[in-house]
C-alpha cells in the first residue's frame, strides 16, 4: 500500500467514524450524525481513495482481536462451537442466550451486534464516496468509474453479509445528509439484485493492477459469484466465477514460493499462508485481502490478529497431567522447550468439532493434515522443567515425549477435581493456518508476550474458494462431472486424492472441502444460510432426503439440519463444566435483529426475524428500491 493513501486512509477514516458514529448505539441513533462537511473533504481524488482504504479497514475488524467477530460467525454452524467453558456467558445455548435484547456485542457474550452495527457503518463509509463521486476533477472517465465501482464492490460485501445474517434489513443507497427514524426493511432479493448490478458494473470498471489490499477486478468476480449463487443465477454466477478462473492473472499456487520455499521440511499450503507472502506480488491466489502490518505506521490493529489466543487449545492451564498427576506443560516463553514460542499460546475459545477436526480428515497425503501442518495434543511433548527432576522415574522419562493420549480411563491429563476439560484444553488446529508469528520489537509488548498471534495479512476472497464456488453452481445445475473437476482442482494443490465417484457428489462434499479449506477466512454461518436460502427457493431435494421451503424457512431449513448432522456438540447437547447445554434452533438460521434498533426507529419498522420476541409487530417489507 503506498505511504499518501496509508495516510489518507487514517485521516479519512477518523472522519468518517465521526460521521458514522463510534459510539456503541444502533445505525438508526440520529446522534451519530456529525456535523462534518463531504464537500470539503472528499473534493479531490486521493480523499475518496483514502474513504476506500478505510472501508478496507473496516473489513479487517472481523479476523481480529481476543473473541474476533470470525468466532460468532462460526459457531453458528458445523464447524465449530465457543469453547471458553470457565464461565456460564458465552454463546453455547443459544436458544437461551440468543434474544434481541441480549448483550449482542462483548467478547464473552457474542458479535451479532457488532456485525449489526459495523456493516451498516461500512454501508454508510461506501454510501459517502458513491455520493460524492462526482465531486473532484479526474483524470479519465476510468479514474472515476474505478473509485465508483470499488465502493459498490464495499457495500455489496456488506448487504451479502446482512441479508444472510438477518434477512430483510433496510436497503440505504445515499449518504444520510439528516438524522431519520423512519427505516423499514427490504426484502433480501431485492437488495441482492441491486447489489448483482452494482458489481457488474464494477466488474467492468475496476482494474486488476491495484494495491494489496485493495479492491481488484478478481475480488469484484468473486463477490458477483456469491450474490449470483445466492439469487439462484447459477449461470451467472458460472460466468462471474470463471472471470477469476478462465485465463486470468489469477490461479492456484501449486509451487513453492516466498519467505519459505527453501524450507524442504514444509509445502506450498504452508507458503500460502505465511504472514509476509500473502500480499506478495507472485502470488497469484490472492483476490482481496486485508494489510494489517506492524511496520506500516497506524495500518495495524492494536491488539493484533490474537487468531493464536482464539483458536489454539488452552494447552498451557495446568490440568494437563503425567499419569502420576505432575503438572506436564509449560507456557514459559523461554522455557528448553518454547511450545508457547512454537505453537502460540491459545485459550481455546474456537473449539473445532469432531466433524471439522477428525471426521473429514480421511486422506492421509493431504497436506492441510499432515504432521507438522496440523496439530494435535497428542504431538505436543512433556515441557515441564520439573519433571527432569521428579522424584517418579516415569515422569523423568516423559519429559520431551509426546503427550500419553486423554481417555477417561486413566490420569494421562487430569483437573485436581475431575476429569480434563476437552471442550476447552484437547483439541486438533490447523498450525500452519493460525500460527502468527512476531519478529520485531513489539514481541516484549505483554499483547504478544506470550504468542498469542501478532498483525497479519489476511485472506478474505482467494482463487481456492473460486473454484468452489463455481463447483457449487454446477451442482445446482446438476453438472456433477464439472463440479468435481473444479473440487479436485482444490485437492489436488493440497496433495489430496481426487475424488472419482460423480454420484457422490452433494452440497455435502462441497461444505466438507470448504472446511478443510477454509478455517478462519470463510463466513461459515453466512454460507451455510445462503444455501439454506437456495434449497428452500429451488425445492431441490438434498442429500439428507428432504425438500425445503420460503414459507416454512424459520422453521425447517437446511442449515439447522446439516449442524444437527454434523456437529456433535449441538446434536447431543454436550454440557460444559458450567452445567450450560450446547443448543440450537432451526429459527438460528437467521440472527436477531438487536432491539435498539427498533428504539432509534420510532416512524418505521425493522422487521424482526420469527423465532423472536417483536416478529409479532412486522409490516410487509420493501419490494423495490424507493
Amino acid at each position: 500500500m503506498k505511504t499518501t493513501n496509508t495516510k489518507l486512509a487514517i485521516y479519512v477514516a477518523s472522519v468518517l467514524l465521526l460521521a458514522a458514529g463510534g459510539c456503541k448505539k444502533s445505525f438508526l441513533d440520529s446522534d451519530q450524525l456529525s456535523q462534518y462537511s463531504p464537500e470539503t473533504s472528499l473534493s479531490n481524488v486521493a480523499a475518496l481513495r483514502g474513504a476506500l482504504n478505510a472501508l478496507g479497514a473496516n473489513v479487517r475488524q472481523e479476523y481480529f482481536g481476543d473473541s474476533a467477530p470470525m468466532l460468532t460467525e462460526s459457531i453458528f454452524s458445523d464447524v465449530a462451537v465457543e469453547g471458553t467453558t470457565d464461565k456460564s456467558t458465552p454463546a453455547q445455548d443459544l436458544v437461551a442466550r440468543i434474544t434481541p435484547d441480549a448483550n449482542l456485542n462483548s467478547a464473552d457474550f457474542n458479535k451479532i451486534g457488532w456485525y449489526w452495527e459495523e456493516e451498516f457503518k461500512g454501508v454508510r463509509y461506501a454510501n459517502t464516496v458513491i455520493s460524492n463521486i462526482d465531486r473532484p476533477v479526474y483524470s479519465s472517465p476510468a479514474e472515476r468509474n474505478s473509485i465508483l465501482g470499488a465502493a459498490y464492490f464495499y457495500r455489496a460485501y456488506h448487504y451479502y453479509r446482512l441479508v444472510h445474517q438477518f434477512g430483510d434489513v433496510p436497503l440505504m443507497l445515499k449518504d444520510l445528509d439528516a438524522p431519520r427514524d423512519n427505516f423499514f426493511s427490504t426484502k433480501r432479493e431485492v437488495i441482492l439484485e441491486k447489489m448483482k448490478a452494482d458489481l457488474e458494473f464494477a466488474q467492468t470498471n475496476v482494474p486488476d493492477n491495484a494495491n494489496r489490499g485493495e479492491v481488484t477486478k478478481g475480488a469484484v468476480s468473486h463477490l458477483l459469484t456469491k450474490v449470483n449463487l445466492a439469487l439462484g443465477k447459477f449461470d451467472d454466477a458460472i460466468a462471474a466465477a470463471g472471470n477469476v478462473l478462465n485465463g486470468s492473472k489469477y490461479g492456484l499456487m501449486t509451487s513453492r514460493f516466498g519467505s519459505t520455499a527453501s524450507d524442504a521440511t514444509k509445502n506450498v499450503v504452508w507458503d500460502l499462508h505465511r504472514m509476509d507472502n500473502k500480499a506478495l506480488p507472485n502470488n497469484k491466489e490472492t483476490l482481496f485481502l486485508v494489510v494489517d502490518r506492524e511496520s506500516l505506521a497506524g495500518g495495524f490493529t492494536a491488539l493484533g490478529s490474537q487468531l493464536m489466543r482464539n483458536t489454539v487449545p488452552a494447552w498451557h492451564f495446568a490440568n494437563v497431567k503425567t499419569p502420576s498427576g505432575a503438572t506436564a506443560l509449560t507456557d514459559a516463553a523461554n522455557a528448553e522447550i518454547p511450545l508457547t514460542r512454537m505453537y502460540g499460546r491459545g485459550i481455546g475459545r474456537y473449539r473445532g468439532t469432531p466433524y471439522s477436526t477428525k471426521y473429514i480428515w480421511t486422506d492421509h497425503t493431504d497436506y492441510r493434515h499432515a504432521k507438522g501442518m496440523w496439530m494435535d495434543m497428542t504431538d505436543l511433548v512433556y515441557n515441564n522443567p520439573a519433571l527432569k527432576t521428579s522424584k517418579i522415574q516415569a515422569d523423568r522419562d516423559l519429559y520431551g515425549k509426546p503427550l500419553l493420549e486423554y481417555n477417561s480411563s486413566n490420569v494421562a491429563a487430569r483437573f485436581e477435581n475431575g476429569a480434563l476439560d476437552t471442550i476447552r484444553h484437547w483439541f486438533g488446529w490447523p498450525h500452519y493456518k493460525v500460527f502468527i508469528n512476531s519478529t520485531n520489537a513489539l514481541a516484549n509488548d505483554p499483547y504478544w508476550s506470550p504468542p498469542r498471534g501478532t498483525n497479519t495479512d489476511w485472506y478474505v476472497f482467494r482463487v481456492a474458494e473460486t473454484y468452489l464456488l463455481r463447483a457449487e453452481a454446477y451442482y445446482w445445475k446438476g453438472e456433477l462431472s464439472l463440479a468435481m473437476d473444479d473440487i479436485n482442482k482444490v485437492r489436488a494443490r493440497a496433495n489430496a486424492a481426487p475424488l472419482t465417484d460423480i454420484s457422490k457428489i452433494t452440497i455435502g462434499t462441497i461444505l466438507d472441502e470448504r472446511a478443510r479449506e477454509l478455517y478462519w477466512e470463510e463466513p461459515r454461518k453466512t454460507e451455510l444460510t445462503r444455501i439454506a436460502y437456495i434449497f428452500a427457493s429451488t425445492g431441490k431435494t438434498a442429500y439428507n432426503g428432504k425438500s425445503y421451503a420460503v414459507a416454512s424457512f424459520s422453521e425447517n431449513n437446511f442449515f439447522y439440519d446439516r449442524i444437527m448432522e454434523k456437529n456433535d456438540f449441538y446434536k447431543n447437547e454436550v454440557p460444559t463444566l458450567q452445567g450450560v447445554k450446547y443448543r440450537i434452533a432451526p429459527y438460528h438460521v437467521l440472527w436477531p435483529v438487536p432491539a435498539s434498533v427498533q428504539r432509534f426507529n420510532a416512524n418505521g419498522r425493522v422487521n424482526q426475524n420469527k423465532g423472536y420476541s417483536g416478529f409479532e409487530s412486522n409490516v410487509p417489507p420493501l419490494d423495490r428500491i424507493e
